[in-house]
């Protein structure tokens, strides 16, 4: 990707993260969001395993996700469809694992595929799991975001752990109303930090970091890529 190509990216993408927070605002604000609460627990879930397999491994590489775990949401939570030998685990994550002021937190639409490497799998993936359980037991937000501050709190669920990060390649998936699959990218999982640091959000820099407040102890700092997981460009997206 060439440097102009880079630095126009890292502009769309600084763009399109103040949008996310916008637009969080304005749910807090709005009252007549469009998903003000969970839907009927059928719209969340994939009536086609093998289709679900198939998302989430278009997360990462096939070099990697064929020989990663993947794991398929049901009834009561993620459930391993396909075990592992890499460390790697691929799912697909559904509206709740958005930011608590996020429109699209309720969204039965969102479609999330992402492999965690194995330090990710161990420190944040849990995070994906209890907050899951939190939603299928309908809890409201707020008591979902209540419970995991409570549970970080008390050590229940852990600190990421350092070289936690993550695969968010896949051209099929859905990160909600307005966004769609976005652009390719890596996801950095790093103890609570400042952009300073990675020298994110900065002119010509192809990091960004999430300034979403986020319920876990994590700060995310997005790596733009240009090719989604099946080797095809990304630089006309």
């Amino acid at each position: 990707m060439g440097r102009q190509t880079v630095r126009r990216l890292a502009w769309r993408i600084l763009l399109l993260s103040s949008a996310f927070a916008a637009a969080g605002s304005a749910q807090a604000a709005d009252v007549k969001s469009p998903y003000p609460s969970m839907a009927p627990l059928d719209q969340y879930l994939m009536t086609d395993q093998q289709a679900e397999i198939s998302l989430a491994r278009g997360a990462a590489p096939a070099a990697i996700s064929e020989h990663a775990t993947v794991l398929v949401l049901a009834r009561k939570g993620y459930a391993t469809a396909v075990p592992g030998n890499n460390g790697f685990t691929c799912l697909v994550e559904r509206g709740w694992m958005s930011p608590p002021d996020s429109p699209d937190f309720w969204n039965p639409k969102l479609r999330g595929p992402v492999c965690y490497n194995p330090p990710a799998t161990r420190s944040i993936l849990p995070y994906t799991i209890k907050t899951t359980e939190l939603a299928l037991a309908r809890l409201s937000i707020a008591q979902i975001n209540q419970r995991i501050h409570a549970l970080t709190a008390s050590k229940d669920l852990p600190m990421p752990e350092p070289g936690a990060m993550s695969y968010m390649l896949s051209k099929d998936g859905n990160l909600g109303d307005g966004i769609g699959h976005w652009h390719p990218h890596l996801m950095f999982h790093v103890a609570i930090t400042d952009a300073a640091s990675w020298g994110a959000n900065l002119p010509g820099s192809p990091v960004v970091m999430d300034t979403r407040e986020l319920p876990s102890p994590q700060t995310i700092f997005f790596v733009p890529v240009g090719k989604w997981s099946d080797g095809t460009p990304a630089d006309g997206h």
